[in-house]
């Protein structure tokens, strides 16, 4: 991908769009770094909550990365200055309040190594434009164990310095921002990705709801609970047992995410204010997928589940459905 398909929906939110071929201004990288802290601050929210639902999880410490070769070759020398990559992968943002944060790592922090593993210095000018380092990372730091100290070594300015990070338990599961999609969101299991058109016009709190959608889907292995049962998504999926099966995921993670968000200090009754007020534009309105029930019928589904959350001051609160994510679908 590009880095104007990257950043061009998100540049609606500060200027118009320069020519392909033109550098693009500090105000492309900024409307991406807000946009993708806003989604971390999100992810951390309810993947920390939510730890004690989830039987795969790893050390969350709020600190989103990437990687230079992220950003098409013509746009990495302004992206080195934006972000100041000084190795191949760079903090984008921290997590107010989270572990990176409390350690004292900065954004535009450089990482050269995770515990032991070394990570490659800058690239060369014509690498391939991919995210296969930032992944690696990534996962690097999932495989930590959560209740030990993260030892991050930093180069900052120049200056090299080793920080220990004091993670916390938090669901499974990577967020990114899904572009050139508009308001589609989905889950695969493993990787949570929701449209660019949220972080346009919609509020954390509405966008909180459609991540803890997702994130249920995950929680529940629907992906792979569907695969194993040989589910058809393309033209078929809306009849007979695909449409039957798929529905009964797509309601398990309306009812697992409401309790997602109560857990991690939203008020349940967002989720159905959100499919009330803001479903008909999300799910297509008259055109959506009759995988899902209408905006109406989730919104009052939801409400009153809201209210019995809303009335049951214990945290966590675990659901039954949780218990359900090791059964196959029938």
């Amino acid at each position: 991908m590009t880095l104007t398909a990257r950043l061009l929906p998100l540049l609606l939110l500060t200027a118009a769009a320069p020519a392909p071929e033109a550098a693009p201004p500090p105000a492309f990288f900024e409307a991406l770094r807000t946009a993708d802290l806003r989604l971390a601050t999100i992810a951390y929210r309810l993947t920390t909550a939510n730890a004690a639902l989830c039987d795969r999880v790893q050390p969350q410490i709020g600190m989103p990365i990437h990687a230079l070769t992220q950003y098409g070759p013509a746009a990495r020398g302004p992206a080195a200055t934006a972000f100041g990559f000084e190795s191949l992968i760079g903090v984008e943002a921290v997590v107010a309040g989270a572990p990176a944060d409390r350690a004292g790592i900065r954004a535009n922090d450089s990482l050269a190594a995770i515990g032991d593993v070394a990570l490659p210095g800058l690239p060369a000018a014509d690498a391939p434009e991919n995210a296969a380092s930032r992944d690696i990372a990534e996962a690097t730091i999932a495989d930590a164990t959560p209740s030990r100290p993260l030892r991050l070594t930093v180069l900052r300015q120049g200056r090299r310095q080793t920080i220990a990070v004091n993670p916390v338990t938090g669901c499974r599961s990577r967020f990114e921002i899904l572009l050139g999609s508009g308001l589609d969101a989905s889950a695969d299991g493993s990787v949570v990705q929701i449209g660019e058109r949220f972080f346009e016009g919609y509020t954390d709190a509405e966008i909180a709801v459609v991540v803890a959608h997702e994130l249920a889907h995950n929680i529940l292995r629907h992906r792979t609970r569907l695969d194993a049962v040989k589910i058809n998504r393309g033209l078929l999926a809306e009849l007979g047992r695909n449409g039957r099966l798929i529905r009964e995921t797509e309601d398990q993670a309306d009812l697992l995410g409401i309790y997602l968000l109560a857990n991690a200090g939203y008020d349940p009754m967002s989720a159905p204010a959100f499919w009330r007020h803001k479903g008909g534009t999300v799910d297509g309105g008259l055109f959506r997928s009759r995988t899902h029930a209408s905006s109406k019928a989730r919104a009052d589904t939801l409400d009153a589940v809201a209210r019995t959350i809303a009335a049951t001051p214990a945290r966590p609160l675990i659901p039954p459905v949780v218990a359900t994510r090791n059964e196959p679908l029938r």
